[in-house]
């Protein structure tokens, strides 16, 4: 029997969008008909790359805000946005607190010294997600040696930075605080590029290998600590960094086409990896340690094929 004669029928291309668009829309709305659960009640939390408008670190911010977070740092290299996200939270979530900072991610003194604010302050670190991050645009004969180590200053070497400080607070008890333990939930973004080719340039892709790599082998050294360090490897995702993407397709007309190569056919939202994120953060993944979790509609799950055959 022929692979052929297995295949579903598929909806046409009208359906399609008209199903995708309808899907979309109801997930842009997801958190406003979520009840809050609690799930990060007492949690002690920082972000980095939190200032974009449509960004995967401001829609997390609202997400661990939503899950009853004790205290947000928001740390990003701009501070365009910073004050309109601190209120907008403050004002949505009362109970949390939020304090924003205008730094680099990739600073040392930055983020050993955020680090040790929120346990001043707090007197505990629960969970640090290293979000911040951007992506090049050049082929392989225009990369300049200065636009690579940009790559992996921004992606790789901030992450890092994020787990030597974070680790270290998080290994610190405090009954008081009402931590008895060590613990803690360290969340990187990679990206699927980072998994294999095709998803981006070659020092994005190299950086965000790094970051997989360090998710990994971080896991193993901070061993019975009760400190789980994980990637999130967003696909196509419609952010600020992407948005030129976005704006092309608009502009041609072929905005349902984008993200078509997985096989929900779509491209995903913030709030999408920012639910990864959350699960990442909350006991809810209380034995994932160590692995690279693909949100990108399945493409990463195969290698390339003729479209419609399985072999």
């Amino acid at each position: 029997m022929s692979y052929q004669n297995l295949r579903p029928k598929l909806p046409s291309p009208e359906e399609v969008q008209r199903v995708t668009g309808a899907r979309l829309e109801q997930l842009r709305n997801h958190l406003a008909n979520t009840p809050r659960s609690g799930k990060l009640t007492d949690k002690v939390c920082i972000i980095t790359g939190v200032a974009s408008m449509k960004g995967i670190g401001r829609a997390t911010a609202f997400r661990f805000a939503h899950e009853g977070a004790k205290h947000l740092y928001l740390l990003d290299y701009s501070p365009e946005n910073l004050p309109e996200l601190k209120s907008t939270i403050e004002d949505k979530y009362p109970d949390v607190k939020v304090t924003t900072i205008h730094a680099d991610a990739a600073d040392e003194a930055a983020i050993s010294g955020v680090c040790k604010q929120a346990m001043e302050e707090e007197g505990r670190l629960d969970v640090f997600f290293a979000n911040a991050g951007w992506a090049s645009r050049n082929a392989l004969e225009d990369i300049t040696v200065d636009e690579f180590m940009k790559s992996m200053r921004i992606n790789t070497l901030s992450c890092f930075l994020a787990l030597k400080y974070a680790s270290a607070a998080m290994l610190k008890v405090n009954p008081t605080r009402g931590k008895e333990f060590s613990g803690g939930s360290i969340i990187m973004t990679a990206s699927t590029a980072g998994i294999r080719s095709g998803a981006g340039t070659l020092d994005y892709s190299a950086s965000k290998a790094a970051v997989n790599s360090m998710a990994k082998t971080a896991a193993y050294q901070l061993p019975k600590t009760n400190i789980r360090v994980n990637s999130i490897c967003p696909g196509l995702i419609e952010t600020g960094m992407t948005e030129s993407t976005f704006d092309y397709a608009k502009t041609r007309g072929t905005i349902g086409k984008v993200g078509q190569l997985n096989p929900l056919g779509r491209y995903g939202l913030a709030d999408e990896i920012a639910k990864a994120a959350l699960f990442l953060a909350s006991d809810d993944s209380s034995y994932v340690n160590g692995q690279n979790v693909a949100v990108d509609g399945g493409l990463s799950a195969s290698h390339p094929v003729v479209p419609g055959r399985w072999a």
